[in-house]
């Protein structure tokens, strides 16, 4: 059974304002551009009508309204992730639910679904804690974590969704549950991976690690090394124990304010790293990449866990992004080699982040619980982002993918795919298949509009 679909134009709207609390707008309303404006700005959402709930409550009417008007429904909660086909009917923010408890002797936390990480770390941080946050605090922890929760302790502590205790969701049949490994276990396994396929998480609860500080940063180099830097770093994060994760990022920023002048206008090339051990320790596996080539910036350092966007210095302001990305089974000379052809030294690049990302270690492994996440497999992820207004941008980026072609192995990461079609390659079919059936029990009349990709 499906919901009859309804001209989104004809719904009365007024019926949801009357129903909830939150703020219910429309195109042309004062309210509706800021409510519905993703972080990606060269994505265009326009649903015909938006919701930011207040509470839970609010969010089972919207989803109980959608049901009975022939609507589909798209979660949004920090605007981080937003596929344009899927956000055209109703769509619900959950910006607005800012819990945030830790739990410092057990050592867990329970958040809302519009609070960013941020909030969570300076919260656990006097405790000694740390939530196993994004490569950039300013992310949501809802989506995030949905969609499997690749950070920068991933290869120690593993993906967040190994982390998480319980979770409240709305699902698509308009009814409140709390999902946990004895509740609803199969609700709980959709939900840690398949993001929001089966209903719209008001809040979530996970264990924290007892992580106060770090060893780590990020070491520039000019763009020149790269070579003799990416081929040190293949042969270094070989032999580097699970304490340690890390990466490495190809470079074009802008010369602009806030971008350090040695790093602007120029090809640089980032080593980020971050050891979970003894700064001593991390000190002693951090001198092979620092002696790879004189760098122009270094920043790798002992830190307060408060201190971890200093890692992959990803950008905060809303941004009118291009992004591509895959995972590679393997990362060999030739591969480096391919990568440099399009964007190394001498190139001209429209892109300004080419980023591989080694995996492995805890990411590896399953967690306690089943989860919907397909890329255990995964030996190294592969993100391509440039300035979508920049001509060629797209077509470069696809160039990319295609040379590393060769080198692709496993299912896509759930929180870098960019389009549906992406996004049902993320699960392999075994995967699929419980997810459907999923499906069939809390979303029987399919209103959630992710939920299609399963169709």
């Amino acid at each position: 059974m499906t919901i009859a679909q309804t001209s989104p134009a004809a719904v009365p709207f007024a019926e949801l304002d009357a129903l909830t609390i939150g703020t219910v707008a429309v195109p042309g309303d004062r309210a509706y551009d800021a409510l519905v404006s993703p972080w990606n700005l060269a994505v265009p959402v326009q649903p015909a009508a938006v919701l930011a709930a207040f509470d839970a409550q609010d969010v089972v009417e919207a989803v109980q309204f959608a049901a009975r008007h022939g609507l589909r429904v798209t979660p949004q909660a920090t605007g981080h992730g937003p596929m344009a086909e899927l956000t055209t009917e109703l769509l619900v923010t959950t910006k607005d639910l800012d819990e945030v408890v830790i739990h410092p002797e057990e050592g867990w936390a329970r958040a809302g679904a519009g609070v960013k990480w941020l909030k969570v770390v300076e919260a656990a941080a006097p405790y000694g804690l740390a939530p196993l946050s994004g490569s950039i605090t300013d992310v949501g922890i809802v989506g995030y974590t949905t969609g499997g929760g690749l950070g920068p302790m991933a290869r120690t502590h593993g993906l967040a969704i190994d982390k998480v205790r319980a979770i409240e969701v709305v699902t698509g049949d308009g009814v409140l549950r709390r999902a946990t490994p004895t509740e609803h276990p199969e609700l709980f396994f959709a939900l840690r991976g398949a993001k929001g396929m089966l209903g719209i998480v008001t809040a979530i609860e996970f264990d924290l690690v007892d992580q106060p500080s770090f060893y780590g940063g990020s070491t520039w180099f000019d763009g020149a090394d790269a070579p003799a830097v990416i081929d040190a770093w293949r042969t270094w994060s070989a032999e580097l124990p699970e304490e340690g994760t890390t990466s490495f990022a190809l470079f074009q920023l802008p010369d602009m304010e806030g971008v350090p002048p040695m790093l602007a206008g120029r090809l640089t090339l980032s080593v980020r790293f971050v050891w979970t051990g003894s700064a001593e320790e991390g000190e002693r596996w951090f001198a092979a990449m620092r002696a790879a080539a004189p760098a122009i910036l270094d920043d790798v350092a002992d830190k307060p866990y408060t201190a971890i966007d200093s890692v992959h210095t990803d950008p905060l302001d809303p941004t009118p992004a291009h992004e591509a990305a895959d995972v590679l089974a393997e990362f060999p000379a030739e591969a480096a080699d391919a990568l440099l052809a399009l964007t190394g030294p001498g190139v001209v690049s429209p892109q300004i982040l080419v980023e591989v990302r080694q995996l492995g270690g805890a990411y590896a492994r399953p967690g306690e619980h089943p989860a919907a996440f397909a890329s255990r497999d995964a030996a190294y992820s592969l993100l391509v982002v440039g300035i979508s207004e920049v001509p060629g941008v797209e077509d470069h980026a696809a160039a990319i993918l295609d040379a590393m072609a060769p080198w692709v192995g496993g299912h896509r990461l759930p929180n870098f795919t960019f389009t549906p079609e992406e996004y049902a390659d993320a699960y392999d079919e075994v995967t699929l298949a419980r997810l459907r059936r999923a499906r069939r029990t809390y979303d029987p009349a399919g209103v959630l509009m992710i939920g299609g990709v399963l169709a």
